[in-house]
């Protein structure tokens, strides 16, 4: 979708026209042209040729049906992933910003895809679209945002704050800006940067050990952002915005779960205003690493609470259909259960 190439066709009519054609696409959330009947039927028609809103897409749904996974083909025929999680009371979709990934974490399935390109500000934007129009059709909404899918979303910085404006502001997609998550794995001048924003998004860091040698082994991005370089940024982002900022950490057995990994997250985190968000990793994909058990989670857990840390468990989502955190990937799997009619 061209949000840009949009408002260009538009530009030669009257400006109530651009209006309209806001109003039908992020909040009627039309999949079509021809349903905009406030247009003219010539104008339906070109803007169905010059810059259709038809998503192309594949749905699956886990098992327990509290996951939808998308696959979504882009015009140059590459594909993304995003994903739609159903707590009990929101509609959380995490949405990709690259396709592939450059930094090569050694436990996620993208990095293993390569770098391809970085999305466009409508490629972003369509993947919110496609699931607010999915759950509209079940008189249902999105309440939740969290770029945490393909790619390192401050690698292509300026398309993913150009798409949170779209999504934010009030005759777009008008999501509040706090129900918005921005997930990194530590780019220091990108984390400086968006503590200057005029937006009150959620930042999160994916930190996974507070050890060096740990975290290089885990994630290759440390060896050019050192954890000391990720911490002063994130210093004086709180410093700058007084947010609190939440820490991901993805339990995984015998690298990163004893008590010593427990008390050096502990020391790290102890200076900010923060949430740690202990994930089980999802093993289903890649043989290198295996989740920490129940038991190592729980003790893992209690060190931190006795430390009187703020911390949550996270339960993955979408184990059956590869949707969980590390697994996205251009893959379709025969295990999937395909819906037979997909929001377009």
């Amino acid at each position: 979708m061209n949000l840009k190439l949009i408002e260009k066709t538009l530009a030669s009519r009257p400006k109530f026209r651009l209006t309209q054609a806001q109003k039908a696409i992020f909040k009627e959330l039309v999949s079509d042209w021809s349903q905009v009947t406030v247009f003219p039927k010539e104008l339906r028609d070109k803007l169905n040729i010059v810059c259709p809103i038809t998503i192309d897409s594949r749905v699956y749904v886990s098992l327990d049906g509290r996951t939808v996974k998308a696959l979504l083909t882009m015009q140059d025929d590459e594909n993304i992933e995003t994903v739609l999680m159903k707590h009990k009371e929101r509609n959380t979709i995490c949405v990709s910003t690259q396709v592939g990934c450059p930094l090569n974490c050694s436990f996620c399935a993208t990095g293993k895809m390569g770098f391809k390109r970085n999305l466009e500000i409508g490629e972003i934007v369509e993947q919110v679209l496609f699931f607010g129009r999915y759950l509209k059709a079940k008189k249902e909404k999105v309440t939740n945002i969290v770029f945490m899918g393909m790619g390192e979303p401050f690698l292509n910085y300026d398309n993913v704050l150009g798409a949170i404006r779209y999504l934010n502001q009030k005759d777009g997609f008008n999501l509040g800006a706090r129900h918005i998550s921005i997930s990194t794995s530590g780019i220091p001048d990108k984390i400086r940067k968006f503590a200057k924003e005029d937006i009150e998004v959620n930042l999160a860091l994916s930190l996974h050990s507070a050890d060096d040698s740990t975290r290089t082994k885990l994630m290759p991005v440390n060896k050019a952002y050192p954890l000391q370089r990720v911490l002063d940024a994130l210093t004086y982002y709180q410093d700058k915005t007084h947010r609190k900022i939440m820490f991901e950490y993805i339990m995984i057995a015998g690298i990163n779960d004893s008590e010593a990994d427990a008390r050096k997250l502990i020391e790290l985190t102890k200076k900010y205003t923060c949430l740690i968000n202990l994930i089980p990793y999802n093993s289903s994909q890649n043989s290198i690493y295996k989740v920490s058990t129940t038991e190592r989670i729980a003790k893992f857990k209690k060190i931190l609470e006795s430390a009187r840390v703020n911390v949550l468990q996270r339960f993955s989502y979408g184990r059956d259909i590869d949707a969980a955190c590390g697994q996205l990937a251009n893959k379709a799997h025969k295990k999937n259960r395909e819906l037979q009619t997909d929001p377009k």
